[in-house]
Parts: structure tokens; sequence; C-alpha cells
């Protein structure tokens, strides 16, 4: 198959990447397990993605939107687009049992297996890792499910809105119950499987490093609702420490203030007040000299203690303002504040731009397909997009013919046989 090709030269030019040595094997799909394997080939991993027939990881029908094909059909899901930059798809049915060898081959090949199937949905294709670990000792095998391989829930799927849910995250997210529109109110992204997946390429990390001292893989076993519970940071922190259970404060920060939402003539400002003296600041701007020094307000305890009263204070303040103005105006005063931007000024913000935040890497069909690039720059070994996420199966004969050294012959047997699928 012909290489994907890229607008951007510089990109995986200058650096192999710190993992261009690794070939990871990605068995997984949706989100968790595709975030993990795209992260590794940020670093320079060849990640080879197995799907299925049809039409492969399920999220390249989930839409609208869609990408359009350079053809002006209508191409995959941008679901599916997030989380599969820089890697090879290849279509297997392993249901099959010469698909399965073929997958079991690549495997044996592979330092590094990611799947996020049901706990033992892979053992009947011999793809779990007691059979994988016999013919590659030194395999680090990570398996991404909802619960873990143990426990009395290991068995049930876990999906991000139920891990939300059972991870503490709705029950701290939303206005009170008792305020208008109270009640748990799901995190606009799936935090919850993004957490697993950050989670899980950590740990393939410390495995690989443990590998290269030692020589050992090892089985890495990553439970999405434990990854959450461990991100719950300090409201997780608060609960262990004082037994007391935080509640859902909607915008309103639960032990900071002024540390919320207000709205100006215009629009939205946050404010976020960190110490007493931001706050000092924060008061001489918006005219509320008199509050600085006051008891109820000068110090961080009683502003929370008085928040209500701090609020209304300076939700009046704010209306005086327009949103840009009471920004720049703060902003010169060394008080932290920001604006709520639409994804349209996001990606246009100028501090974005500076920073190079998005790339426009093609398929060998010549459809463009903006992404967003890893987030940290490496001084030494920097990510890269080196690949548009591909289409599905569009490296399948290029991973059977140079990683399995399968004839043409060989090949055309297969999808005949419909073991193997046609590049799309």
């Amino acid at each position: 198959m012909a290489e994907e090709t890229r607008d951007q030269p510089d990109d995986g030019a200058a650096a192999p990447g710190p993992l261009s040595h690794l070939r990871v094997l990605d068995l997984s799909r949706v989100l968790a397990g595709p975030w993990t394997g795209q992260l590794l080939g940020d670093m320079g991993a060849d990640v080879i993605k197995v799907e299925r027939p049809g039409h492969g990881d399920d999220t390249r029908v989930w839409g609208p939107p869609f990408i359009e094909n350079a053809d002006g059909s209508q191409g995959d899901g941008s679901y599916y687009t997030a989380a599969n930059r820089n890697k090879r798809s290849i279509i297997v049915d392993f249901a099959k049992p010469e698909g399965a060898a073929l997958v079991q081959r690549l495997a044996e090949k592979c330092d590094v297996l990611v799947e996020n199937f049901k706990l033992g949905g892979l053992q009947k294709y011999g793809l779990d890792y007691e059979n994988v670990v016999k013919s590659n000792p030194s395999v680090i095998y990570c398996s991404i499910t909802g619960f873990g391989q143990t426990g009395p829930f290991a068995p049930r799927p876990g999906y991000d809105y139920i891990i939300q849910g059972m991870g503490g995250v709705l029950s701290i997210t939303g206005r009170p119950d008792e305020k208008p529109g109270g009640g748990p109110i799901r995190v606009g992204i799936a935090v919850s499987d993004l957490f697993g997946g950050m989670y899980a390429s950590t740990a393939i990390l410390s495995a690989i490093v443990h590998r290269e001292r030692t020589g050992e893989g090892q089985y890495i076993d990553c439970s999405l609702l434990e990854a959450q519970i461990a991100a719950l940071a300090n409201q997780g922190a608060s609960y262990l420490t004082t037994g007391t259970v935080p509640q859902r404060t909607g915008n309103s920060h639960p032990a900071l203030a002024p540390y919320r939402i207000y709205k100006a003539s215009d629009g939205y400002i946050i404010l976020a007040v960190g110490n007493d003296t931001q706050f000092a600041r924060a008061c001489e701007v918006l005219g509320l000299d008199a509050m600085k020094d006051d008891p109820k307000f000068a110090r961080a305890k009683a502003r929370v203690a008085n928040r209500t009263e701090l609020d209304a204070a300076i939700e009046d303040a704010f209306l005086k303002w327009k949103r840009d103005d009471a920004i720049l105006a703060l902003e010169e005063a060394k008080v932290p504040c920001g604006p709520i931007l639409g994804l349209d000024e996001v990606y246009a913000n100028p501090q974005i731009v500076a920073r190079d935040m998005v790339r426009d890497p093609k398929r060998a069909d010549g459809t463009q397909v903006r992404v967003a690039r890893y987030p940290v720059k490496l001084s030494k070994t920097p990510a890269s997009v080196r690949r548009a996420p591909p289409a599905h199966g569009a490296d399948t004969d290029d991973v059977l013919t140079t990683d399995l050294g399968l004839s043409g012959d060989e090949i055309t047997a297969l999808r005949k046989d419909g073991v193997v699928g046609n590049g799309g």
C-alpha cells in the first residue's frame, strides 16, 4: 500500500521518536484502548490496529459529524479520528481460525499488545495473555476493562458514562439539587475513558523501562473505575481526610471563593482567586474596595463561609463590564481570569496557533484529516503526527507482506475466504 502523506514535513523528520523501536498491536476499539495506542504512536511506536470486517472500529460510524473523503463522499466519524492517528489499520476476522492465527503471529512480533475486550473475551481466539506470552515471553500485554480482571464486577461491561457515575464524578459535577437545574451533569468529554487510556500508557512506558533493564515483559490490568477514582484528586483526598462526602457546587469551587463563572454584560468570565492578595486586587479593579478589608471577605476561609453575599456583589460588579475589558483590567492587576471560549475560538486562539496544536495529515487517497497533536513538547525526542487516522484496512496488504512475509497469492486466498479484508 502507498505510504500516507502529511502536510507538515517537520513531523517525524527531525527525530524518529523515543518509541520508534517498538511495535504495538492494538486490538482495542472505541476510546480508552485506542487513546492508549495513539499516545504510543505519537511517541514513534509502530501501531498496528486490527479491525473487524464491515465497518471496523465502532466509532467509524459514530456521528455526525463525519470527515469528508477526497472524492466528496462521507468518511469516518470524527470520534474515530480523535483517537487513531499514527496507526496502520488492517482488517482481519480473527473469529475465523485462520484470522486468529494471523493475529497470533503478529502478537509474536510485537513488543506491546493493547486490548479492551470484556473479561476473558480473547481467550477463545488464543489471544489472551496466557497464550500470547507462551510464544512471546517478553511481551507487555495491557488489558483495559471497566472494572479490572478481578472482583465481583469484573465481568461487567464498562462504559464511560457508567464509570463517571460509579467513580464519583457525577456526584460532584452539576448544580446542587436544591438549585434550579440541579442534579448530576455528565462531563462533556469521556473523562473516564481518557484517564484510563493515559494511566494505561503510563503503565506501559513503565513496563518498557523495566523490560529494557531486565528483559522481562509483564501483564497490565487497567481498570477504568480505578483510574477514575485515582483522578478524583483533591475531591477524593478531601473525603479520605475528613469522611465528609463532597457535594455538587455547580461552577463554584468547594474550597475557594471567588472561584467560579460570572456573567459580564456581553459574555462569561472565569474569576479564579487563589489567595488574599489576588482578592484585594480584584476588589480594586471591580470597584469593591470596601470588601477587601471586610472581615467577612478578607481571608480565604471567611470568603468561603460568606460565599453567597460575596458572589452577589461580584455578579453586580461584572454586569457593568464588557467581558474583554474586564479580563484585560484583571490581567493587568495580576488577577487570574479568563473567558469561556467556543471551540472555534479555541482553535483560533493565538496561543494555540503559536503552539502549533493542529495538524492536517493526509491519507494515501488525498483525504485530509485535521487532528490535534500530542500536547507536550520534547526537545530531543519530539512527538509527531506521521500518519493520518487510517482508512479501514488501508494497511492490510502492507502489514501482511512486510511484517508477516505473506505472498500476494496467500493474501488473495485469505481475502477470498473472508479472513482478511480489502483496504478502504
